[in-house]
Parts: structure tokens; C-alpha cells; sequence
């Protein structure tokens, strides 16, 4: 755990270093308190800093309720973004948007909407697959059905109001541009209630991972348990998507690294999750400036930027289908 809490914080000061707009040692000399300009002060400490601990904290709250949904439906596949509340919380707050509800700018009205659709797609899926939530494979598939028919929504959503593509577009894919203070102090509190929720709830999901069965022998009620744990989930994600915009297969993969490295005890696991989401979401915010970087130089664009959701969901992408041939080759 020390040494992963060490990753965290090397990703997190190359994400301060990563940007553009004042060189490394500006960066250097603000930190330290060793003076320089008024521009690169307002940069580090008014834009980067923002930015890289709302990075830092909804990376924390995907890895968390990923492995907490994975846990709760004994369900490997069953990430944020296939179990239908991503999509959910990405639809509350497009919706929001387009009715003049809530906006980029106003996170207060956009983590309201984005819960409020979190649950909603948590509750279809509930509705579908049914309260016991027996059977794994059914309810990865009406997470995927119930993911689509969100996402239909999201679309038809930004048909009648296509003059809002622009301000949505960043919570289609995921970016963490324009994170200031306000973002953090909103996102903060909200995911330390949840995720200290989610942690006292680790022994009764370590036995449900072991089935209902087992864990009705131990004298665990199956039905309010799991309730709990999805309540975490969705308010974990939709706090996340609200900050961020949705990060795709950040809360579908980081469990199993947290799993494979921490082992089945989830009083260990759970935060092993949230610092393995951290580390990850941010160290791909730094990936995602760099690169951005060396686009806008090859292609001589100024403004090019690379969204982070972007390049999660293009390696994890790349990392489910390694992980995929792998297993089908094992057969």
C-alpha cells in the first residue's frame, strides 16, 4: 500500500508538470514558494492544482464503485459503464444542460442531475434484472441493454438542443479542463462520505462475493446489503461524473488490478481500489496533456486538446481485449 500511495503521489506532480503555459521550473518555484510571475501563480495554483486533485479524487471514486458494484452483483463485468449508471448520471446531467437547468459552470445543479440520473439508470437495471440479482451473465446483459437505451437518450437530447453539443461533449467523453477550486470543494466531501460508507461496508460485500447462499448463512440480509452497496456505487459515480464527465473503463478495470494485488479482503481492497483509480485517472491526465503537447506541435493547432476520457477508454479498451484473447487462449 506504501508503495502504490508513493505512484499516486509521483503521478500527481507529473500532472502539475504536465501542462502547458509556464515552463517546469515556474512550476517548480510557485511550489516552493520561491516566487515567480503572477501568470504562472494563477496557472499552478488557480488551474493545475484544481485540476489535478479533482483528477485524483474521482479516479478514487470510479475505482471504488466499480469494485463495489463488481462485489455487490458477483459480477466481473459489471463496471460503472455497463451496469447503466454512468450512462445515467452522464444522461441527468446532459438533460440538465439542455433545459437550462445546470451547466459546466455550475457543478452544485450538475451533481444533483447527474444523481438523479445515476440512480435512475441503477434502478432500471434493478427493475430488470430483479431484486435478487442471481444470475451474473443476465444482469451484465440488461446492464448493457439498459447502458444503450440511456445513451439513445443522451442522443436524442442532444438532437433538440444540438446548440449544447459544445458544453456536453466533455461529459460525453471525459476531461478534466477547466477544474477549479469550486469543483473541488463540491467533490471533496462528497466522495469521502461515500467511499467511507462504501468501506464499512466492506465485510458484508466480501460475503457477497461469495454468494447469497453463503452469505445468508452467515446471517447477512442479501437484499438490504447489496441495496446499500448500490447506493454507494451510484453516489461514488455520479459525484465522479458530475466533476469529470464519464471516464470509461476506469471503474470496469481498476477492481480486478486492485483484486489482483490486494486479495478478496475488501477492508484492504477497497482503498488499494481507490488509490489504484487515482493513480490511474491521473497519471492519464498527464499522458493526455503531454500528448496533447506533441499533437498540437505536429499538427501545428494551438488549441488542440486530448480529453483524458479519450485515452482511458482507448487503452482500456486495449487492455480488456489483451485480457480477453488471453483467457480464450488459456482455454
Amino acid at each position: 500500500m506504501g508503495a502504490l500511495a508513493v505512484l499516486v503521489a509521483l503521478v500527481a506532480c507529473a500532472d502539475l508538470f504536465a501542462g502547458r503555459g509556464v515552463t517546469p521550473e515556474d512550476v517548480r518555484a510557485v511550489l516552493l514558494g520561491a516566487g515567480g510571475d503572477p501568470t504562472a501563480e494563477h496557472i499552478v495554483l488557480r488551474l493545475r492544482l484544481p485540476r489535478m486533485l479533482v483528477a485524483l479524487v474521482a479516479g478514487a471514486s470510479l475505482g471504488v464503485a466499480g469494485l463495489v458494484l463488481q462485489s455487490a452483483l458477483r459480477n466481473p463485468l459489471a463496471g460503472p459503464e455497463v451496469t447503466g449508471v454512468t450512462p445515467g448520471a452522464v444522461l441527468g446531467a446532459v438533460g440538465a444542460t439542455g433545459l437550462g437547468l445546470a451547466g459546466w459552470d455550475s457543478p452544485t445543479a450538475v451533481v444533483v442531475a447527474a444523481c438523479l440520473g445515476g440512480f435512475a439508470g441503477a434502478g432500471l437495471l434493478w427493475l430488470l434484472a430483479g431484486r435478487d440479482q442471481g444470475d451474473p451473465e443476465q444482469t451484465a446483459v440488461y446492464g448493457v441493454l439498459v447502458s444503450a437505451v440511456l445513451a439513445g437518450f443522451t442522443a436524442v437530447v442532444l438532437l433538440v438542443a444540438p446548440g449544447e453539443l459544445g458544453s456536453v461533449v466533455q461529459w460525453l467523453i471525459g476531461s478534466t479542463e477547466g477544474r477549479v477550486w469550486q469543483h473541488w470543494h463540491l467533490l471533496w466531501p462528497w466522495a469521502a462520505l461515500w467511499g467511507a460508507a462504501a468501506w464499512l461496508l466492506a465485510g458484508p460485500l466480501t460475503l457477497l462475493r461469495c454468494g447469497d447462499e453463503q452469505a445468508a448463512a452467515a446471517g447477512l440480509d442479501t437484499g438490504r446489503g447489496r441495496a446499500a452497496a448500490l447506493v454507494c456505487a451510484v453516489a461514488l459515480t455520479a459525484g465522479a461524473v458530475s466533476a469529470v464527465g464519464a471516464l470509461g473503463f476506469v471503474g470496469l478495470l481498476v477492481p480486478h488490478l486492485a483484486l489482483a494485488v490486494f486479495g478478496a479482503d475488501l477492508r484492504i481492497t477497497l482503498p488499494g481500489a481507490a488509490l489504484f483509480g487515482a493513480a490511474v485517472v491521473c497519471g492519464a491526465d498527464a499522458a493526455a496533456q503531454v500528448l496533447s503537447r506533441l499533437l498540437a506541435t505536429a499538427l501545428d493547432a494551438d488549441r488542440l486538446t486530448l480529453p483524458v476520457g479519450a485515452l482511458t477508454t482507448f487503452v482500456g479498451a486495449g487492455l480488456l481485449l489483451a485480457v480477453a484473447r488471453r483467457r480464450a487462449d488459456a482455454r
